[in-house]
C-alpha cells in the first residue's frame, strides 16, 4: 500500500478538493487523510452516510489525545469517519491554534499511515519551511502538488520545489517520484505539456500527471450523498485519470527500489 501526499506551494489551488476527487475515484481501497496545520475543510465539507456533520473531534484530535496518553498501540483506523461519498477519512484541526494538542502526534504519523493496510492520500495543505507537516511530505512513497496554472501559481510552484529540491532529494534514484497536477478547465489543453517543459528547463525531475477539472458543481456533489454520483462528472472523470496515474507512479518506484 502507498502513502500519497498532496500538497500545495501557495494560496488555496483547490488541493481538499483534489484530494476528495481522487479518493472518490482511488482504484483501490482508501484513506483521506487530512494534516494541514493552517485548519483543514474536510469536517466543513464533509457529511456521514446519514447526512449529518462529520465529528470534529474524531480524527487528528483524537489521534493527538491518544498520543498524550501514550496510547503507542493506536490504529489509523480507530481514529477514521466514514464520509457521505463512501470512503473513510481523518478529519484534520479546524485551525492552527488546536495544533499545541496534538503533541507528540505529528512524530507518529508517518508510520501510521505506513502501517496501515490500504492506500493514505494526506491532504498536508500550504507547504512551507519548518511546517510540521513536513516530515509527512518526505516519507510518503508520492508526492503530488496541486496547482492553479496561472503565472503566480507556477511561478510559487517552481520555487518551492526549488526550495525542497535537497528534502526531497528531487532527481535522486532514492527521492519519492513527485508529479503535480494542474487545476484548470478540461479545455485547457496545452497547459500539461507547457508545465511540464517549464519544469523540465529547471532539472527538477518532476512529472506532470494530468488536469484535474475545475468543475464546482461537481465539488458540491462530493460534501453529500444526495446529489448524484461524483465519477460521473468531469471533476470526478479527470481525477479518476490522475488516479490511475499516481498508483502507477507508487508502483513505478517500488520496481525501481527492487532493482
Amino acid at each position: 500500500m502507498s502513502v500519497i501526499a498532496l500538497a500545495s506551494a501557495k494560496g488555496s489551488p483547490g488541493t481538499t478538493i483534489t484530494g476528495l476527487a481522487l479518493a472518490s475515484t482511488w482504484p483501490r481501497d482508501v484513506v483521506l487523510a487530512e494534516v494541514d496545520p493552517a485548519g483543514g475543510d474536510l469536517g466543513w465539507r464533509c457529511r456521514d452516510r446519514s447526512g449529518d456533520p462529520l465529528d470534529p473531534d474524531r480524527g487528528l484530535l483524537s489521534l493527538g489525545a491518544a498520543a498524550r496518553r501514550g496510547a503507542s498501540e493506536t490504529t489509523l483506523g480507530e481514529h477514521l469517519q466514514e464520509a457521505a461519498f463512501g470512503r473513510p477519512v481523518l478529519v484534520g484541526v479546524s485551525s492552527p491554534d488546536q495544533l499545541a494538542g496534538l503533541g507528540g502526534a505529528w512524530s507518529q504519523l508517518s508510520a501510521l499511515f505506513s502501517a496501515h493496510p490500504d492506500d493514505v492520500l494526506v491532504d498536508v495543505g500550504r507547504v512551507t519551511p519548518g511546517s510540521p507537516a513536513l516530515p509527512v511530505l518526505v516519507r510518503a512513497d508520492v508526492v503530488l502538488f496541486v496547482v492553479r496554472p496561472d503565472l503566480e501559481g507556477v511561478a510559487h510552484l517552481r520555487e518551492r520545489l526549488q526550495s525542497l529540491r535537497t528534502a526531497l532529494r528531487l532527481g535522486e534514484y532514492d527521492g519519492p517520484p513527485v508529479g503535480v497536477v494542474a487545476v484548470t478547465s478540461y479545455r485547457d489543453t496545452n497547459v500539461v505539456d507547457d508545465l511540464q517543459r517549464l519544469l523540465d528547463s529547471e532539472k527538477l525531475g518532476v512529472h506532470v500527471l494530468g488536469i484535474v477539472a475545475d468543475d464546482p458543481k461537481a465539488a458540491r456533489i462530493l460534501s453529500s450523498s444526495r446529489l448524484g454520483d461524483p465519477r460521473k462528472t468531469l471533476l470526478g472523470r479527470s481525477a479518476k485519470t490522475i488516479a490511475e496515474r499516481v498508483v502507477q507512479l507508487a508502483g513505478d518506484a517500488r520496481l525501481s527500489e527492487v532493482r
